[in-house]
């Protein structure tokens, strides 16, 4: 464990309650499409002439001493305002990979990039099975394998039950659900996994009322090929999130200090990492809606 010059204590009560605490019901989709891998060094250069410099991606949240009394005989606050930070941490994490990956800049140019929004997949009869068939095999030629992956938001997810292409291949089905999509995806359009993105974020500014907003919008979507946690790097994948195991094995480093001036406990959670693409042309970014 790092040692440091601080006033601050490490705390395992709250470490072991951030590590515990599930945000699941969220659909976060940001480890699937870039795993963890903990590495020794904060910087360093692997595989020849790639580096990475991790960066902290915690954040602190503040516990008066006025919430510590008023709500001792109902829950823990510390432990609330812990939770708390996870799931922010969390979702700003959904944040940095969907702006890496939903990215007209890295992913520009007839290999790397289709727009085919002149038929959106909001319209129910577009071809959306081409078009993907034929991003599959740009990727294929790109790089050598297939992808195995397809990345869409929650509301392209339910464009592709209601497309009657899609539909089609369910002869007797009305109703088509996400479990028999994901069942069908392989026969249908050659992909292993789809990887929703569900997430929504609050977009108001800081005092403004509560505005929710996709993390993962419904303008593009993505076939990729994946790596995995047990992976190694120097297989072909699109890239892993490099996390400094100096930090708990590669996990968050939570501790707290004293804020007299506020009359507060501030509680602080470090998280050391950068999300790191390793080569663009094992994935192709699609544009399907205008």
């Amino acid at each position: 464990m790092i040692q440091k010059s601080t006033h601050a204590i490490p705390r395992m009560d709250l470490g072991e309650a951030f590590h515990e605490y599930s945000t699941d019901r969220m659909r976060f989709i940001a480890d699937e499409i870039l795993p963890a891998r903990g590495v020794r060094k904060k910087a360093a250069t692997y595989m020849d002439d790639m580096s990475y410099l991790c960066v902290d991606h915690g954040l602190e949240g503040q516990v008066t001493d006025e919430d510590m009394e008023n709500y001792a005989d109902d829950f823990d606050a510390e432990v609330e305002k812990t939770q708390a930070i996870k799931l922010k941490m969390r979702l700003a994490r959904e944040l940095r990979v969907k702006n890496l990956i939903f990215n007209t800049t890295t992913w520009t140019g007839a290999a790397l990039y289709n727009d085919v929004s002149a038929a959106p997949w909001d319209t129910i009869g577009s071809g959306v099975i081409k078009q993907i068939q034929t991003a599959r095999e740009v990727v294929r030629l790109n790089c050598g394998l297939p992808p195995d992956s397809l990345i869409i938001s929650e509301s392209s997810m339910i464009n592709l039950m209601n497309n009657t292409q899609i539909l089609a291949k369910f002869p007797g089905v009305t109703v088509l659900t996400e479990a028999m999509l994901r069942a069908a995806m392989a026969s249908i359009l050659g992909i292993q996994n789809l990887i929703v993105g569900q997430a929504v974020y609050n977009s108001a500014d800081e005092g403004q009322d509560f505005t929710g907003a996709e993390i993962w919008p419904d303008d593009y979507a993505m076939l990729a090929v994946l790596g995995s946690e047990g992976l190694p790097m120097t297989e072909p994948q699109l890239g892993r999130t490099m996390m400094w195991d100096a930090y708990v094995s590669g996990l968050e480093y939570v501790e707290s200090y004293r804020e007299e001036q506020t009359k507060s406990e501030i509680i602080r959670v470090e998280q050391y990492v950068q999300e790191k693409i390793f080569d663009p042309y094992f994935a192709h970014l699609l544009k399907i809606d205008a």
